[in-house]
């Protein structure tokens, strides 16, 4: 007994640590845990030491809490690349004075949820890729100082609540898509204030009501109508870019301001937030024995332990799996509390296919011509219309939340943007809860994948140079159209030779299939990778932790061209890195020649003299001097020659067919 009661009162004590530790109410840990839910991409790993297992929330990254620890005031991530939705669960941090999330890459809308944080003093959103309107109760946060808006694709009308911000001194709205007048009346009369000019409160509605704002920039908007009296204060400059009633040159032209304004859309209605309650403890009476009674206190706390561990972990499960609602599912489960903003207009120009279009074209989905742990492509005829490709995104309903299908109307916007010869061709998407389905529909390149070709073993399947180097200039010119025509920047996720398709010409064409993994494995918690299978080596997904951005691709592309002289994988189990094992061959013109397939007989040495140096920029450890998509590409183009005529004086009689037919 001795020994069970020391084993109890051990555990009682190491139970009351945990508890004593963890001294935030449970709805700002639910806050903060829901909004790193929320974050599909990290790449800077600002979150890496958001942990549920670490003890001090108040230790994490960006959080700032009282003195006392007990409260959330300010939790401050700006300039970290973030990837992902703004979660409505931040409103429940009730103490929170100041919310700076500027300079990430969050999308979606402005939770109104977030109206609800009474003692915010800064709410700083800019330099993101937000849309949606401003929230109206935005009014309702009376100890707002600063407002930063500026640099997202916001829409709608300027809710005239702003005027309710009586503390308000800074606003950025600059560079969104807002519309409508600037809401801002009132009688004037012109008195000496700090301002040059008294405005009668009695009478004055919106931001003329602000008495202490100083500071404010509504340029490059859509906004109409004049500029309220009470605010010529401001710099012209504060207002230029917009569709004004103003002689001022910088308003935009008429064929701007002439054309529909961006739609107005309105988020999707929610299921109210619903709170843990907490559980009172009930006393013993004090007629028992006193060790009987220790040992009943010991025990049932232990159990109320047990119970509170198991709780935490059933919520973070959920979390895990499922911390919003399905779109087209109403729940009213804990786990499916939060709603997303789902843009109507954002796929208004796309042609949506019905899954019964799909699958008679692709032949009941039997025509698999590639698959991976996160997606399926089968080939398919449509009827009087192209070969198409139709990735089918392979998750399960269960899974799939709404922060995943508003990623999901993006990424198709985004792909459906992009028109060039050497990027491929998004023809639509479908969408349909019976049976789930997500696919996307891509022209189709008939001549299969450029890793196919690269890593054929079967005798007379290989290119001739010069038709790589026509591949190796159009994989230039894709990059320089997505890297520098874009906006903004369009990368690819996993740039490699699966990534490149090719045209019955054989013209490349850039396809990103593989934008997906990061954010459906998180939610499947898949741990399988896309692997390409050759004779002996086998392509792990090295790329996976590499950031997806410009710089990123070009080291990428380094690699592909030594993938496309060399006829070897990026990575083989036996000879290691291919991009260490070039190194040494590089830069030494007397050795270099040892890069080529042995495979191909016919190579011009100058034209292997400019690759290398173009591998060896775009591989330099030393990411501030690598060279930008448009230097590599113009490199290329104005040095490498791909005429027939000029390998005609070195080249076999059997190749010069080929050669004829590339002309």
């Amino acid at each position: 007994m001795n020994f069970f009661t020391s084993l109890l009162f051990l555990s009682f004590i190491s139970t009351l640590s945990l508890v004593d530790s963890q001294t935030l109410p449970q709805n700002e840990v639910w806050a903060l845990t829901s909004f790193k839910e929320a974050i599909y991409e990290d790449p800077n790993l600002a979150l890496s030491n958001w942990n549920m297992l670490e003890s001090d929330l108040c230790n994490w990254f960006g959080v700032t809490c009282t003195i006392s620890g007990d409260h959330v005031v300010k939790l401050n991530i700006s300039g970290s690349s973030l990837k992902g939705f703004l979660a409505r669960e931040l409103g429940q941090i009730t103490y929170l004075q100041e919310l700076i999330l500027h300079g990430n890459n969050l999308i979606g809308t402005i939770p109104k949820e977030l109206c609800m944080l009474k003692s915010l003093q800064v709410l700083d959103l800019g330099m993101n890729h937000l849309s949606g309107p401003i929230p109206t109760e935005i009014g309702n946060l009376t100890l707002l100082v600063n407002i930063n808006l500026q640099s997202n694709g916001l829409t709608g009308r300027l809710p005239p609540e702003l005027g309710n911000l009586r503390y308000l001194q800074e606003l950025w709205l600059d560079s969104n898509r807002l519309q409508g007048p600037i809401p801002a009346s009132g009688t004037y009369s012109f008195a000496s204030t700090m301002h040059g000019m008294y405005v009668s409160r009695e009478n004055a509605t919106g931001l003329c009501r602000s008495p202490q704002l100083k500071l404010a920039d509504f340029s490059y908007n859509f906004l109409v109508g004049s500029i309220p009296k009470c605010l010529e204060y401001l710099p012209r400059l504060s207002f230029q870019g917009n569709c004004l009633q103003s002689n001022d040159p910088k308003q935009r032209p008429s064929t701007q301001c002439g054309g529909a304004s961006p739609a107005k859309s309105q988020p999707v209605a929610s299921n109210e937030y619903h709170q843990i309650a907490d559980h009172a403890r009930k006393h013993h009476g004090a007629s028992e024995p006193t060790w009987l009674l220790a040992l009943e206190i010991v025990a049932g706390t232990m159990v109320g332990s047990l119970f509170l561990v198991a709780a935490l972990a059933t919520v973070q499960r959920c979390n895990n799996k499922s911390s919003i609602i399905i779109p087209w599912k109403k729940s009213s489960s804990l786990k499916d509390h939060t709603a997303v903003y789902i843009d109507p207009d954002m796929l208004k120009d796309v042609r949506r296919y019905s899954r019964q279009e799909l699958e008679e074209a692709c032949e009941d989905f039997s025509n698999i011509i590639g698959s991976s742990p996160d997606s399926v492509v089968y080939k398919g005829t449509m009827k009087g219309g192209p070969e198409i490709a139709v990735i089918s995104l392979c998750i399960k309903e269960e899974s799939w939340t709404g922060y995943l299908e508003l990623y999901f109307q993006r990424e198709v916007a985004e792909l459906a943007k992009l028109d060039h010869e050497n990027t491929g061709k998004l023809l639509g998407y479908c969408r349909e809860s019976n049976p789930f389905s997500r696919m996307l529909v891509f022209d189709y390149a008939s001549n299969g994948t450029l890793h196919e070709h690269l890593h054929c073993y079967e005798e007379g399947c290989q290119f001739s140079w010069t038709r790589r180097m026509k591949i190796v200039i159009g994989i230039a010119r894709g990059l320089k159209y997505l890297h520098t025509e874009v906006e903004p920047p369009f990368t690819i996720s996993e740039l490699n030779s699966s990534a490149v398709y090719l045209t019955e010409e054989f013209s490349p064409k850039l396809v990103d299939f593989e934008s997906w993994k990061t954010i459906l494995e998180r939610s499947e918690k898949n741990s399988g990778t896309i692997s390409s299978q050759g004779a002996v080596c086998v392509l792990p997904n090295s790329l996976e932790a590499r950031h997806l951005d410009t710089n990123g691709n070009v080291h990428a592309f380094g690699v592909l061209l030594l993938e496309i002289i060399s006829g070897r994988l990026p990575h083989c189990k036996e000879k290691g890195y291919l991009v260490d094992w070039a190194k040494d061959y590089l830069e030494k013109p007397e050795v270099m020649s040892h890069l080529v397939n042995p495979e191909l007989k016919n190579f011009r040495q100058d034209d292997l003299k400019v690759i290398c140096e173009v591998i060896a920029l775009c591989i330099n450890p030393d990411t501030a001097v690598r060279p930008s998509m448009r230097e590599l590409y113009s490199m290329l183009e104005s040095r490498i020659d791909t005429t027939v005529s000029v390998d005609l004086k070195s080249t076999s009689s059997l190749a010069w067919a080929e050669l004829a037919l590339l002309s």
